[in-house]
């Protein structure tokens, strides 16, 4: 009878999924089951679990003493996913069923104890590494949609313990199915239109230049201007994903228990997290860390409103990821990485009372209460948003304006421009405009002598910081393309000033 059996899975770390091998051991002596290599408590109690679903899927629970032991030992292992992987290692072990067909499959589900296969987190993960390792992967059949996505095929869904073990039994009927690659198709988009904004030509300019190049833009008006409208409607104006794109997004929602929408496949995410967010569910972390709206954001956008009201220790988390694009959460035993390249969109008021400037006269808020306000958002955090705008009240003639009269571009328009732009700068960049690095800046966004006098004045009079230098530059740069200019002239550099200047003010 076999003693030793190895059946390979796979555990779940930041967006990794690393290969772990299941090694089960029959032995003489007192009926017990032990396992090692660092597991945290739902994967104890996964013992229970094994026994209950064997025995009533007809197996025989071996009354001997069972060592299971997780390798790498040095890996915290956590979750029921390895559920599955015990079982089947339990059964071989024991003779029940044979141990060659297990060398070529990963194996990942919970068990109920009745045998049924229920779904885990990060299977997506799980999928593309079991794909290039060169293995099959075999999950529930709930899990099935998310790795359908993967190209590679070769991966199976089954319901129940049977099915799993009918094929590797090499029984033709009633054993798992395989699973066949499908991306859900593109669905037309359904985001706000642009075109239902009335008025507010300066501040759709800013949010046209920030689809284009990819840059952080901070809106600043009194109550009820349309920030939050304009906002909304940036994923429209965005180009959708690439399947590579889309497929890393999904892996991180995957592990952080997201489920999955068919019709945003493609589509740019857009996150709105309360101002009451912790900087755990802004940045990530928990004792097992999981990715937080940054990550979440990742490759779409991340949109706080009333910025001041979150809490500047939340806020300047935020600084380091929006330089890197990513997020290194650390812990005593152990660190995870997610990505984080998102765009930062934000939108405040004024003032405490909101009408700071507001032509009716009814802020009554002194200098010092203003200062106040806006000192919560730290000039490091201010200097890494690229556009700072003003979103004044509407005219009455623009609101009231109705059918086709009032004269506002569509969603669909600008879009096109934006795809446009950015088709110029992966072509010259390889990436877009606001992830240039200084070589690429020093390379592709040098200015004549006009035009450097004129961003030279602007510096000594407006005080702005090197970091703020390079991003008018990557602005000025984004403002050519939209204007399919391939130099940067004096109207670029001077639109992208103005486009800065809450600087002053901050």
């Amino acid at each position: 009878m076999q003693q030793l059996a190895v059946v390979h899975t796979r555990a779940l770390d930041g967006i990794r999924a690393p290969a772990v091998q299941v090694e089960v051991h029959l032995s003489a002596g007192l009926p017990s089951v032990s396992i090692v290599g660092l597991p945290e408590t739902a994967v104890k109690e996964s013992k229970e679990r094994v026994r209950a679903a064997l025995l009533n899927a007809g197996f025989e629970f071996p009354a001997r003493r069972i060592t299971i032991n997780l390798a790498p030992a040095d890996l915290p292992k956590e979750g029921s996913r390895f559920d599955l992987a015990i079982a089947l290692g339990i059964l071989a072990a024991s003779g029940q069923i044979p141990l060659e067909p297990l060398r070529q499959y990963e194996f990942q589900a919970e068990l109920a104890l009745d045998g049924q296969l229920r779904p885990i987190h990060g299977s997506l993960t799980a999928a593309l590494a079991a794909a290039e390792a060169g293995r099959s992967l075999v999950v529930a059949e709930e899990n099935a949609e998310e790795v359908a996505l993967v190209e590679a095929a070769g991966h199976y869904q089954a319901g129940h313990l049977l099915q799993i073990t009918a094929s590797l039994n090499g029984k033709a009927e009633g054993g798992w199915r395989p699973i066949a690659h499908q991306p859900p198709a593109a669905r037309p988009a359904t985001f706000p239109d642009l075109a239902e904004v009335r008025g507010q030509q300066r501040a759709k300019r800013a949010l046209e230049i920030a689809a284009a190049g990819g840059h952080n833009l901070l809106f600043l008006g009194p109550p009820g201007t349309g920030k939050t409208m304009l906002a909304s409607r940036l994923p429209g104006i965005l180009p959708l994903m690439s399947e590579a794109e889309a497929l890393e997004i999904r892996a991180i929602e995957s592990v952080a228990g997201q489920p999955m929408a068919v019709d945003h496949w493609l589509r740019r995410r857009f996150r709105a997290p309360h101002h009451t967010a912790s900087g755990v569910a802004l940045v990530g972390g928990g004792t097992r860390p999981m990715p937080g709206e940054i990550s979440l954001a990742h490759q779409g956008v991340l949109f706080l409103d009333e910025l001041p009201e979150f809490d500047r220790r939340v806020l300047e988390v935020l600084r380091e990821p929006l330089e890197s694009g990513q997020i290194t959460i650390s812990r005593a035993s152990r660190k995870a990485t997610w990505p984080a390249r998102f765009q930062l969109i934000a939108a405040m008021n004024p003032c405490p009372c909101g009408y700071a400037g507001d032509a009716s006269g009814r802020c009554h808020c002194t200098a010092e209460q203003i200062q106040r306000y806006r000192n919560r958002i730290s000039g490091p955090l201010l200097d890494r948003i690229d556009l700072h705008v003003e979103v004044p009240r509407a005219r009455f003639e623009e609101l009231a304006a109705t059918g086709s009269d009032h004269g506002e571009e569509s969603s669909a328009t600008v879009l096109q421009r934006v795809e446009q732009a950015r088709r110029r700068q992966w072509q010259r960049n390889g990436c877009l405009n606001a992830q240039l690095d200084s070589r690429g800046i020093e390379r592709h966004c040098r200015l004549g002598s006009a035009e450097q006098a004129l961003l030279g004045k602007a510096m000594e009079r407006l005080g702005f910081s090197a970091r703020a230098y390079h991003r008018i530059l990557r602005l000025a740069r984004t403002i050519a393309d939209l204007a399919q200019a391939e130099t940067i002239r004096q109207g670029h550099v001077s639109e992208a000033l103005s486009l800065r200047t809450l600087d002053r003010s901050s």
